[in-house]
């Protein structure tokens, strides 16, 4: 079977940016709180009527496009990841799909949320090694900022999402020994409650009441002492089962690309793989954490700062609500 290998990446991020100072003047919080706990300085917000999950993916798609010297037409495939999605139903690989002006090719949305990237790459990545299709567009975009809770009540988690959009475009690669080597992706759902927005769910008979919304559970909510214990232990797991399978060691790793979820996780993971700084990867100051499109995101910041080069060992690992991981380890 032949390796598919990213042929461009490109990202979008609403203008509008929020500071930590801004958020002061709505919850109780502080800028030096949210800096010690998250490593968050400041994060994008879409903008009502400019920004949509969908057309957010579309301008990094476009990017992505003219990075690998391809055209919208000539995709196969799109697999877009979000738990954010513009509607209820369809899903918005379809919205994406009409933004880019192209028809009848399939588009599979995943929601795997902070892990949903990595997933959407590696299914991109088998319809690529089978034959099947040559050229997929893999998207992550969120706008979490509709659905957060702004009170002092939420300030644990609204202080930790941002908005934003990455894509990456695959197609097969010339040589076995360049590309996506492999993908590793597990879940275990024991903890599903543990990092979740539990309504509006289909399992009520009224999906969304007054009730819900004074409770509370119309918003995200975070065990966050279990999410940071199975992070940190996951995390290396992963990216290790990845080394292993293709025989490489974590020096021999030259970029690092780990969900961007807290800088406290980022800098326990480059602890314990034994990496420089200089070889991981974040910008969590920048943006919080997207979600799907925390790792795309990065990977194309990092490309376009030149901190990938051709031949360099890229590894991308990701946790999340599932709880969900995975990692990709390509050769670039």
């Amino acid at each position: 079977m032949r390796n598919s290998k990213i042929a461009g990446v490109g990202h979008y991020v609403p203008e509008r940016v929020v500071t930590n100072k801004d958020l002061e003047k709505i919850m109780e919080t502080s800028d030096e709180w949210i800096r010690e706990r998250t490593g968050i300085v400041e994060r994008h917000y879409f903008e009502e009527g400019v920004d949509t999950t969908s057309n957010m993916g579309a301008e990094a798609a476009r990017k992505a496009l003219k990075m690998a010297g391809l055209e919208a037409t000539d995709l196969d495939m799109i697999v877009f990841a979000t738990l954010s999605p513009d509607y209820v139903f369809p899903g918005s690989g379809v919205l994406l799909q009409r933004e880019l002006g192209i028809k009848e090719i399939p588009a599979l949305d995943v929601r795997n949320q902070c892990s949903g990237f990595v997933y959407a790459l590696s299914v991109a990545d088998q319809f690529i090694k089978t034959g099947m299709y040559n050229h997929v567009l893999v998207v992550g975009s969120e706008i979490h900022s509709s659905g957060l809770d702004f009170s002092t009540r939420g300030r644990g988690v609204s202080v930790i999402f941002g908005d934003g959009a990455g894509a990456a475009v695959l197609s097969p690669s010339e040589s076995n020994d360049k590309g996506i080597l492999s993908t590793h992706l597990h879940a275990d759902g024991e903890f599903a409650e543990e990092l979740a927005t539990i309504d509006p769910g289909s399992n009520k008979r009224e999906r969304l009441t007054h009730e819900m919304i004074d409770e509370g559970s119309i918003y995200p909510y975070m065990n966050g002492n279990t999410v940071f214990k199975h992070a940190v232990t996951r995390f290396p797991e992963v990216i290790q089962e990845a080394l292993q399978q293709n025989n490489y060691k974590p020096e021999d790793i030259d970029m690092l690309i780990p969900h961007q979820a807290n800088l406290r996780i980022t800098s326990y993971i480059q602890q314990k793989m034994g990496l420089p700084a200089e070889k991981v990867f974040s910008n969590i100051h920048k943006y919080g954490n997207t979600t799907a499109a925390s790792i795309p995101i990065a990977l194309s910041e990092a490309v376009e700062e030149g901190r990938i080069k051709e031949g360099d060992l890229v590894c991308l690992a990701a946790f999340g609500s599932g709880f969900t991981w995975a990692s990709a380890l390509i050769r670039w």
